[in-house]
């Protein structure tokens, strides 16, 4: 009886310790995982929404730590020096996703790389910013002709409509 408990006691340790290496994999912070959209940590949840913008999104991960929501978006590549303006916007509207959903405004939430993770706050400026965003992607919606952002050359080069856009770079 005794070779039974010390087996599963081993065992036991063996899977916390495994899923502490998936945690810090996956970027996150200690807390309750109340939400994935990743498929490796079980069923995969329905989108979160928003309807007065028209809102919705799958934030990765929703870890609840003394009471807060945490959004957790997960990158496969490296960390560039600071993160991308369309992960912070992205990262963003999940954080303004979960304070409508769930009635509980995220003071901020992470962006993990495979090097790296950037905490980036949720402040009012930046929910402003967004809110301006979604605007003019509304707005832009509805016009034929749009110019392209081409800031980013890389990303041009892997764009699915470079073979037929009058703007591309490659």
């Amino acid at each position: 009886m005794l070779y039974l408990a010390l087996a599963l006691f081993i065992f036991a340790l063996f899977f916390f310790r495994k899923s502490s290496i998936q945690r810090k994999e996956a970027g996150l912070p200690g807390g309750r995982i109340i939400y994935t959209d990743t498929r490796g940590w079980g069923k995969v949840e329905k989108p979160l929404f928003y309807p007065a913008l028209e809102l919705t999104g799958k934030p990765d991960y929703l870890v609840e730590k003394n009471g807060q929501i945490i959004p957790v978006e997960v990158k496969s590549g490296r960390a560039p020096e600071a993160p991308y303006d369309s992960h912070i916007y992205q990262l963003a509207a999940y954080c303004l996703l979960v304070e409508k959903t769930y009635g509980k405004r995220p003071p901020y939430g992470i962006i993990h790389y495979e090097n790296r993770d950037f905490a980036v706050d949720y402040t009012h400026e930046l929910e402003t910013a967004l809110i301006d965003l979604l605007g003019d992607m509304k707005v832009d919606e509805h016009k034929h002709d749009v110019a392209r952002s081409h800031e980013q050359a890389g990303r041009c080069a892997k764009c699915g409509f470079k073979n037929i856009c009058d703007q591309s770079l490659a």
